[in-house]
């Protein structure tokens, strides 16, 4: 069994509805969620000009390998009416692998671990709740330390 971290992210419509909708898919397709995070209310990153998103972490056991994980959680955002328009555009759901076991990847439609994570309070605030020490395998640091040296200062709170 593979172990995976998942971040979820919507802002359009019921965006907790969506998550919860997400997750229902995921279990159906994707594994068995492990723990999840508490949903976070978080300001727009990069196009900032549209309402704020609302972010979870799961973790999830799963047979199936990175790149069919990744396959899965494609076919869900589709099934859930996701369309990709521009970068960073408004996302009725958004579903990103964060972490593969503790795999590098890194080919053209895939890389793990997500290279932003450091970058980014949203993703590592959830992280935070769920595994303080949890060790970036490329960067060699626990996700507390990430944290604690995040450059981003949009807020972050409990939705």
């Amino acid at each position: 069994m593979n172990s995976t971290y998942l971040l979820l992210g919507s802002n359009m419509g019921n965006s907790e509805e969506q998550l919860k909708i997400s997750i229902a898919h995921i279990k159906k397709s994707v594994g068995r969620i492990l723990n999840k995070s508490s949903l976070y209310a978080t300001a727009a990153w990069g196009n900032t000009e549209q309402p704020d998103f609302v972010n979870q972490v799961l973790i999830v056991e799963t047979s199936l390998s990175a790149s069919e994980t990744l396959e899965g959680i494609l076919e869900i955002e589709k099934k859930m009416g996701r369309i990709r328009t521009i970068k960073n555009a408004p996302r009725i759901i958004d579903i990103d692998i964060l972490f593969f076991n503790r795999e590098i990847i890194d080919q053209p439609h895939l890389t793990v671990p997500h290279p932003e994570i450091q970058n980014r309070r949203f993703v590592l605030t959830p992280l935070n709740e769920l595994s303080p020490n949890l060790v970036h395998p490329v960067l060699h640091k626990p996700i507390h330390v990430l944290l604690e040296n995040c450059p981003d200062s949009l807020g972050v709170k409990k939705f």
